[in-house]
């Protein structure tokens, strides 16, 4: 009796990985259909879809569609892979499903590195995008070392509470550069890359993030199924064959590379490495072989739907930060309503 109780739920859970791969792939083809219909989608010659006829005939509508449309989608949905897959990693490594890739002083890195050379040195813009990545990492780095100097409690706790203090600063730097910077020029600029968007976005700046979200982006995908066994305990990894420490870091930083590389060129973009990982283990579990591609399609399709909304609803752009906040802060009361918000440990 208890060979055939095996038997069955042995087949029941091959079944659920069936379906699962199936809507992983829905997912993907989805993802697809919607990078094409988005390409055509804007506001020239009047707001809709531009034909294939009309791309063929007016040179002003191609340039559009492929010099200027085309790269702003592909960040958008680097910036929604990336940022999806590090909340992803972040949560399932800390046990904490209210973490996201800017949790340890990454975000405000970025921001205090943009806000600096916006302040001091003209507002190059190949200058704050290097120097909003670099702070970026700065602030991972701060945030560890500062976790290794703390005396009482577990390396989870350790890494919270750095990166709340690391994060507190960089708040704080931002704030100064706020105020001594000059209020017709520098300030509006500091407000505007703080808010996000993807208005600015050309070929040079995709390609230039480029290499970082690809390698970020791969190691993440071929090592997902390590985080099932770093997402236990360290005396439980450790059994299983995993140096903890190590390996987090090692999975850490690349959550943060693409992370970074995107939000050094996009600016301030929230709450999607906060929610699409929720939603992806809600539909696919805690296990990260299914559920990490999942959130990088679904932070995709989001951050590309968000997109697409910023660029058509109004006659002027409306910052991606913005309407990523908006959404995803319902999306988020609605979690919460529905009960599925819960630590995955």
């Amino acid at each position: 009796m208890s060979s055939v109780s095996t038997a069955s739920a042995v087949l029941k859970t091959a079944a659920w990985h069936r379906s699962r791969r199936w809507i992983l792939l829905w997912l993907s083809l989805g993802l697809i259909v919607l990078l094409t219909v988005s390409l055509l989608l804007g506001r020239y010659p009047r707001t809709g879809l531009i034909s294939w006829e009309r791309l063929n005939q007016d040179e002003l509508a191609y340039r559009l569609v492929f010099n200027l449309r085309l790269p702003r989608l592909l960040t958008a949905l680097a910036l929604g892979m990336s940022l999806s897959a590090g909340g992803l990693v972040f949560q399932m490594l800390f046990g904490n499903p209210l973490v996201e890739p800017g949790f340890l002083g990454v975000s405000q890195g970025a921001a205090f590195g943009a806000a600096l050379c916006i302040v001091f040195f003209s507002g190059s813009a190949v200058l704050v995008q290097g120097s909003a990545a670099a702070f970026a990492l700065i602030g991972l780095g701060l945030s560890y070392l500062l976790a290794r100097r703390i005396r009482y409690g577990g390396w989870v706790l350790r890494l919270v509470l750095s990166g709340v203090a690391v994060s507190a600063l960089f708040s704080a730097g931002v704030g100064i550069l706020k105020y001594v910077a000059d209020p017709m020029s520098q300030l509006p600029e500091i407000t505007f890359w703080l808010l996000g968007g993807l208005s600015g976005i050309t070929w040079t700046k995709f390609l230039s993030i480029l290499p970082a979200v690809v390698l970020g982006l791969v190691f993440l995908f071929l090592f997902r199924w390590r985080l099932n066994v770093l997402a236990l305990n360290d005396e439980t990894a450790f059994s299983l064959g995993a140096a903890p420490k190590r390996e987090r870091l090692l999975l850490l930083v690349a959550a943060v590379l693409p992370a970074a590389a995107v939000i050094s060129v996009t600016g301030m973009v929230g709450w999607v490495g906060l929610i699409m990982p929720q939603i992806a283990r809600r539909i696919f579990g805690t296990d990260t072989r299914l559920s990490l591609p999942a959130a990088m399609l679904l932070g995709g399709i989001f951050a590309i739907v968000c997109d697409d909304l910023c660029r058509t609803l109004l006659a002027g752009e409306i910052p991606l930060g913005i309407l990523t906040s908006l959404l995803g802060a319902l999306v988020f009361v609605l979690l919460m309503i529905s009960r599925v918000v819960k630590v995955e440990r």
